[in-house]
Protein backbone atom coordinates (compact mmCIF):
# COMPACT_ATOMS: atom_id res chain seq x y z
CA UNK A 1 0.00 0.00 0.00
CA UNK A 2 1.27 3.45 -0.92
CA UNK A 3 1.23 6.55 1.27
CA UNK A 4 -2.06 8.40 1.75
CA UNK A 5 -1.86 11.88 0.19
CA UNK A 6 -3.50 14.37 2.54
CA UNK A 7 -6.10 16.91 1.41
CA UNK A 8 -5.79 20.60 2.30
CA UNK A 9 -8.38 20.12 5.05
CA UNK A 10 -6.51 17.13 6.47
CA UNK A 11 -3.23 19.03 6.40
CA UNK A 12 -4.73 21.82 8.50
CA UNK A 13 -5.83 19.24 11.09
CA UNK A 14 -2.36 17.68 11.01
CA UNK A 15 -0.84 21.10 11.68
CA UNK A 16 -3.03 21.56 14.76
CA UNK A 17 -2.28 18.07 16.13
CA UNK A 18 1.44 18.49 15.47
CA UNK A 19 1.57 21.83 17.24
CA UNK A 20 -0.22 20.41 20.27
CA UNK A 21 2.22 17.49 20.48
CA UNK A 22 5.18 19.90 20.35
CA UNK A 23 3.62 21.96 23.15
CA UNK A 24 3.40 18.91 25.41
CA UNK A 25 7.16 18.40 25.09
CA UNK A 26 7.77 22.09 25.81
CA UNK A 27 5.51 21.93 28.87
CA UNK A 28 7.00 18.79 30.43
CA UNK A 29 10.65 19.90 30.35
CA UNK A 30 10.64 21.69 33.72
CA UNK A 31 9.21 18.57 35.41
CA UNK A 32 12.03 16.26 34.21
CA UNK A 33 14.34 16.34 37.24
CA UNK A 34 15.96 14.14 39.86
CA UNK A 35 13.45 12.28 42.05
CA UNK A 36 10.43 12.48 39.77
CA UNK A 37 8.94 9.19 38.58
CA UNK A 38 8.14 8.54 34.95
CA UNK A 39 4.56 7.78 36.01
CA UNK A 40 4.32 11.29 37.47
CA UNK A 41 5.50 12.67 34.12
CA UNK A 42 2.86 10.53 32.42
CA UNK A 43 0.11 11.95 34.65
CA UNK A 44 1.20 15.54 33.99
CA UNK A 45 1.21 14.96 30.22
CA UNK A 46 -2.10 13.08 30.26
CA UNK A 47 -3.87 15.84 32.19
CA UNK A 48 -2.39 18.53 29.94
CA UNK A 49 -3.46 16.76 26.72
CA UNK A 50 -6.97 15.99 27.98
CA UNK A 51 -7.82 19.00 30.17
CA UNK A 52 -5.84 21.85 28.58
CA UNK A 53 -5.61 20.83 24.92
CA UNK A 54 -8.90 18.96 24.62
CA UNK A 55 -7.04 16.14 22.89
CA UNK A 56 -6.62 12.39 23.25
CA UNK A 57 -3.28 10.70 24.12
CA UNK A 58 -2.93 8.18 21.28
CA UNK A 59 -0.69 5.63 23.08
CA UNK A 60 -3.22 4.94 25.85
CA UNK A 61 -4.77 1.49 25.24
CA UNK A 62 -3.12 1.29 21.79
CA UNK A 63 -2.06 -2.07 20.41
CA UNK A 64 -1.91 -5.66 21.71
CA UNK A 65 -1.53 -5.90 24.63
CA UNK A 66 -3.00 -2.40 25.15
CA UNK A 67 -0.31 0.15 26.07
CA UNK A 68 -1.21 1.14 29.65
CA UNK A 69 -0.03 4.77 29.69
CA UNK A 70 -0.43 8.04 27.76
CA UNK A 71 3.21 8.67 26.82
CA UNK A 72 6.34 6.56 26.29
CA UNK A 73 9.28 7.20 28.65
CA UNK A 74 12.48 5.48 27.53
CA UNK A 75 15.33 5.85 30.04
CA UNK A 76 19.05 5.17 29.38
CA UNK A 77 19.30 1.75 27.65
CA UNK A 78 15.59 1.67 26.76
CA UNK A 79 15.33 2.24 23.00
CA UNK A 80 11.61 2.93 22.72
CA UNK A 81 8.13 2.17 24.08
CA UNK A 82 9.20 2.47 27.71
CA UNK A 83 6.17 2.24 30.04
CA UNK A 84 5.98 4.96 32.71
CA UNK A 85 6.46 3.48 36.19
CA UNK A 86 7.20 4.39 39.81
CA UNK A 87 10.95 4.33 39.20
CA UNK A 88 12.54 7.69 40.07
CA UNK A 89 14.87 9.54 37.73
CA UNK A 90 18.40 10.10 39.00
CA UNK A 91 21.28 12.42 38.13
CA UNK A 92 22.84 11.59 34.78
CA UNK A 93 19.81 9.72 33.40
CA UNK A 94 18.79 10.41 29.83
CA UNK A 95 15.16 9.99 28.86
CA UNK A 96 13.19 10.09 25.63
CA UNK A 97 9.62 11.29 26.02
CA UNK A 98 7.43 10.30 23.08
CA UNK A 99 4.08 12.05 22.73
CA UNK A 100 1.24 11.53 20.25
CA UNK A 101 -1.82 13.76 20.43
CA UNK A 102 -5.09 13.11 18.60
CA UNK A 103 -7.12 16.24 17.84
CA UNK A 104 -10.20 16.24 15.62
CA UNK A 105 -9.31 12.72 14.50
CA UNK A 106 -5.72 13.46 13.39
CA UNK A 107 -2.38 12.56 14.97
CA UNK A 108 0.70 14.61 15.87
CA UNK A 109 3.67 12.44 16.89
CA UNK A 110 7.00 13.68 18.26
CA UNK A 111 9.71 12.87 20.79
CA UNK A 112 12.59 14.63 22.49
CA UNK A 113 15.58 13.68 24.63
CA UNK A 114 15.86 15.14 28.13
CA UNK A 115 18.76 14.96 30.59
CA UNK A 116 18.53 14.76 34.38
CA UNK A 117 21.27 16.86 35.95
CA UNK A 118 24.61 16.61 34.16
CA UNK A 119 24.95 13.96 31.46
CA UNK A 120 28.10 11.97 30.77
CA UNK A 121 30.19 13.09 27.79
CA UNK A 122 29.12 9.88 26.02
CA UNK A 123 25.41 10.55 26.63
CA UNK A 124 25.68 14.18 25.52
CA UNK A 125 27.42 13.20 22.29
CA UNK A 126 24.98 10.38 21.55
CA UNK A 127 22.00 12.71 22.03
CA UNK A 128 23.55 15.39 19.80
CA UNK A 129 24.53 13.04 16.96
CA UNK A 130 21.07 11.44 16.97
CA UNK A 131 19.37 14.82 16.70
CA UNK A 132 21.76 15.91 13.96
CA UNK A 133 20.99 12.75 11.98
CA UNK A 134 17.28 13.62 12.14
CA UNK A 135 17.94 17.17 10.96
CA UNK A 136 20.14 15.96 8.09
CA UNK A 137 17.30 13.69 6.94
CA UNK A 138 14.69 16.46 7.23
CA UNK A 139 16.89 18.72 5.09
CA UNK A 140 16.50 16.45 2.06
CA UNK A 141 12.73 15.85 2.39
CA UNK A 142 11.07 17.17 -0.79
CA UNK A 143 9.24 15.75 -3.81
CA UNK A 144 11.49 13.32 -5.69
CA UNK A 145 13.54 12.24 -2.66
CA UNK A 146 13.22 8.52 -1.90
CA UNK A 147 12.81 6.78 1.43
CA UNK A 148 16.15 5.09 0.70
CA UNK A 149 17.79 8.53 0.50
CA UNK A 150 16.44 9.35 3.97
CA UNK A 151 17.58 6.07 5.51
CA UNK A 152 20.99 6.33 3.90
CA UNK A 153 21.79 9.83 5.13
CA UNK A 154 20.88 8.89 8.71
CA UNK A 155 22.81 5.62 8.63
CA UNK A 156 25.94 7.19 7.14
CA UNK A 157 26.01 10.02 9.67
CA UNK A 158 25.41 7.80 12.71
CA UNK A 159 27.88 5.10 11.70
CA UNK A 160 30.53 7.74 10.95
CA UNK A 161 30.38 8.54 14.67
CA UNK A 162 30.74 4.83 15.58
CA UNK A 163 27.14 4.44 16.71
CA UNK A 164 24.55 1.97 15.42
CA UNK A 165 21.03 2.29 14.01
CA UNK A 166 18.22 0.18 15.44
CA UNK A 167 16.62 -1.65 12.49
CA UNK A 168 13.56 -3.32 13.99
CA UNK A 169 11.65 -0.04 14.55
CA UNK A 170 11.08 2.81 12.15
CA UNK A 171 9.21 5.97 11.23
CA UNK A 172 5.81 5.72 9.60
CA UNK A 173 3.07 7.42 7.68
CA UNK A 174 0.59 9.22 9.91
CA UNK A 175 -2.77 10.98 9.67
CA UNK A 176 -6.22 9.83 10.71
CA UNK A 177 -4.43 6.58 11.66
CA UNK A 178 -1.51 6.45 14.13
CA UNK A 179 0.62 4.20 11.88
CA UNK A 180 0.05 4.31 8.10
CA UNK A 181 2.16 3.43 5.09
CA UNK A 182 4.96 3.98 4.29
CA UNK A 183 7.45 2.54 6.74
CA UNK A 184 10.38 4.93 7.07
CA UNK A 185 13.49 2.95 8.02
CA UNK A 186 16.61 4.74 9.20
CA UNK A 187 19.09 2.88 7.01
CA UNK A 188 19.09 2.18 3.31
CA UNK A 189 20.32 2.71 -0.22
CA UNK A 190 20.07 6.02 -2.09
CA UNK A 191 17.47 6.04 -4.85
CA UNK A 192 15.58 3.02 -3.49
CA UNK A 193 12.11 2.86 -1.98
CA UNK A 194 9.01 5.00 -2.34
CA UNK A 195 9.39 8.45 -3.93
CA UNK A 196 8.13 11.37 -1.84
CA UNK A 197 5.17 13.35 -3.16
CA UNK A 198 3.49 16.58 -1.98
CA UNK A 199 0.85 15.90 0.66
CA UNK A 200 2.61 12.92 2.24
CA UNK A 201 2.83 13.01 6.06
CA UNK A 202 5.21 10.74 7.95
CA UNK A 203 7.57 10.58 10.92
CA UNK A 204 11.33 10.28 10.96
CA UNK A 205 12.51 8.99 14.34
CA UNK A 206 16.04 7.54 14.36
CA UNK A 207 16.87 5.26 17.29
CA UNK A 208 20.64 5.26 17.82
CA UNK A 209 22.65 3.03 20.16
CA UNK A 210 26.04 3.81 21.68
CA UNK A 211 26.86 0.10 21.39
CA UNK A 212 25.57 -2.56 19.01
CA UNK A 213 22.26 -2.20 17.17
CA UNK A 214 20.62 -5.33 18.58
CA UNK A 215 17.49 -5.01 20.70
CA UNK A 216 15.15 -7.17 22.72
CA UNK A 217 11.59 -6.76 24.05
CA UNK A 218 10.98 -7.14 27.78
CA UNK A 219 8.25 -9.47 29.14
CA UNK A 220 5.77 -6.55 29.29
CA UNK A 221 5.62 -6.97 25.46
CA UNK A 222 6.32 -3.25 24.91
CA UNK A 223 9.62 -2.02 26.39
CA UNK A 224 12.50 -2.34 23.90
CA UNK A 225 16.05 -2.29 25.29
CA UNK A 226 19.57 -2.58 23.91
CA UNK A 227 20.82 -6.17 24.19
CA UNK A 228 24.23 -4.99 25.39
CA UNK A 229 22.65 -2.44 27.80
CA UNK A 230 24.38 0.44 26.01
CA UNK A 231 22.73 3.87 26.00
CA UNK A 232 20.18 4.68 23.31
CA UNK A 233 18.78 7.99 22.06
CA UNK A 234 15.89 8.98 19.80
CA UNK A 235 14.37 12.15 18.34
CA UNK A 236 11.19 12.32 16.27
CA UNK A 237 9.27 14.78 14.13
CA UNK A 238 6.10 14.56 12.04
CA UNK A 239 6.71 15.99 8.57
CA UNK A 240 4.65 17.20 5.61
CA UNK A 241 6.05 17.07 2.08
CA UNK A 242 5.38 20.38 0.31
CA UNK A 243 5.63 21.25 -3.39
CA UNK A 244 9.06 22.80 -2.75
CA UNK A 245 10.37 21.16 0.42
CA UNK A 246 9.22 20.19 3.88
CA UNK A 247 7.20 21.51 6.81
CA UNK A 248 7.96 20.22 10.30
CA UNK A 249 4.49 19.85 11.79
CA UNK A 250 5.87 19.22 15.29
CA UNK A 251 8.53 21.95 15.33
CA UNK A 252 9.09 23.14 18.91
CA UNK A 253 9.61 26.71 20.05
CA UNK A 254 13.03 25.71 21.46
CA UNK A 255 14.37 24.63 18.07
CA UNK A 256 16.48 27.13 16.19
CA UNK A 257 17.39 25.08 13.16
CA UNK A 258 17.76 27.72 10.48
CA UNK A 259 18.78 25.20 7.85
CA UNK A 260 15.53 23.28 8.29
CA UNK A 261 13.14 25.82 6.81
CA UNK A 262 9.42 25.80 7.41
CA UNK A 263 7.75 26.80 4.16
CA UNK A 264 4.35 28.47 4.28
Amino acid sequence: MAAIIKTAEEIEKMRVAGKLASEVLMMIGEHVKKGVTTDELNTICHNYIVDVQGGIPAPLNYGHPPFPKSICTSVNHVICHGIPSDKKLKDGDIINIDVTVIKDGYHGDTSKMFVVGKPSILAERLIRVTQESLYKAIEIVKPGTTLGDIGHIIQQYVEKHDYSIVREYCGHGIGATFHEEPQVVHYGTPGKGEVLKPGMCFTIEPMVNAGKRHSKILPDKWTVVTKDRSLSAQWEHTLLVLEDGVEILTLRDDETIERVIRHS
